[in-house]
């Protein structure tokens, strides 16, 4: 379910435009997680980068550092054509670093420069970021402006769906099929294993939600429900639906979920999980099922709906519109681009 068919929440599309033109056309800047400690073995480096993606920088880093890529961690995987901010961490059992004016590099449209750097006990582990900030140019913006404002308002006021998105899925999205060969007995590298593995999951998860989208219940209860509550993975339910569960529904402090697939019975009762029964018996789906437990993967859960945190817009041009919001992490930046309509990537994204 990785194709653009995936439903729109919102209707139908109010634009088409275009983006990443230009690597400043999709800016991203990490959100961290926690404050350095200032003390230790771990170099923490917030670096901007444009044209370069993050295992591209972070071999660039074990190189100035003289150290292994296994001393390199980071939070979180950032596009190459795109200008991000993102931390880094160095271990130094030595605590000297070699001159941090020596790691800056530019090339072509290549680009990294050290912003922040301070010293820390543990290695920054993947994850370990409170999300990311975005600042999207969209041009070529072709569509009625009324209506593409109230849709951004609609999207502040009600989120949108909570879909994985295309990056999840290779970049010509043949990740779904190469992880049904794999569970069919293909042998694949130890990294891939991990991207088809993850791609598995994320394809049933996507068909479970655009089911809810498409009888418009993927921000309202189903009988049986469990939820998840907002910036956590903690989930709670089924109970039975009551005032209390209402009024934190619609103040966006907890949200219905879906299945990410592994052993297990899912947790999901009644109507929700025949919903989820339903959508996930055909053959593709159930040998992607089987796959995923033969992994040794545990049931868990998905928010089915995600809010963009301080969205705002404005015209640089007739026809150029800047977008700028926060999600947290595990969100994808081009789901909320998708619930406007037909976004082209006109630049090389990866």
């Amino acid at each position: 379910m990785n194709e653009p068919a995936l439903a729109r929440a919102h209707g139908d599309a109010v634009l088409s435009a275009n983006m990443r033109a230009t690597p400043e056309d999709f800016a991203v800047e990490e959100l961290p997680g926690f404050e350095a400690s200032g003390a230790g073995e771990h170099l923490l480096l917030t670096v901007e980068k444009r044209g370069m993606n993050t295992a591209f920088a972070a071999k660039r880093i074990a190189q100035w550092a003289g150290v292994g890529e296994v001393a390199i961690g980071y939070a979180g995987l950032k596009d190459r054509h795109a200008v991000t901010r993102q931390r880094f961490s160095v271990h130094l059992p030595k605590k000297v670093a070699p001159d941090l004016s020596t790691l800056d590099f530019a090339e072509g449209e290549e680009r990294l420069t050290v912003v922040e750097h301070a010293w820390h006990a543990k290695k920054l582990p993947r994850g370990a970021l409170a999300g990311n900030r975005f600042v999207l140019t969209l041009r070529a913006v072709n569509g009625d402006r009324g209506a593409i404002e109230q849709r951004l308002q609609a999207i502040c006021e009600r989120g949108v769906p909570n879909y994985f998105g295309e990056q999840r899925f290779g970049r010509d999205g043949d990740n779904v099929a190469n992880a049904r060969a794999m569970f069919a007995g293909r042998r694949v590298r130890r990294e891939q294993r991990t991207l088809l593995v993850s791609a598995a999951r994320s394809e049933l998860f996507n068909r479970v939600l655009d089911a809810r989208v498409r009888r418009g219940c993927w921000d309202s209860p189903l009988e049986g429900e469990v939820w998840m509550l907002d910036g956590s993975r903690s989930v709670f339910g089924p109970e039975p639906f009551d005032e209390a569960l209402a009024q934190r529904l619609a103040s966006f402090d907890i949200h219905p979920t879906g299945p990410l697939w592994g052993r297990g019975e899912p947790r999901t009762t009644g109507e929700a999980a025949q919903l989820e029964s339903d959508v996930l018996s055909d053959g593709e789906a159930l040998a992607l099922r089987a796959g995923l437990e033969s992994e040794g993967l545990r049931q868990e859960r998905r928010a089915l709906r995600l809010k963009p945190v301080d969205l705002a817009w404005s015209w640089r041009e007739s026809d150029v519109l800047e977008l700028a919001f926060a999600l947290p992490p595990g969100a994808y930046a081009t789901v909320v681009l998708a619930e406007l309509g037909d976004v082209r990537a006109v630049g090389r994204v990866g």
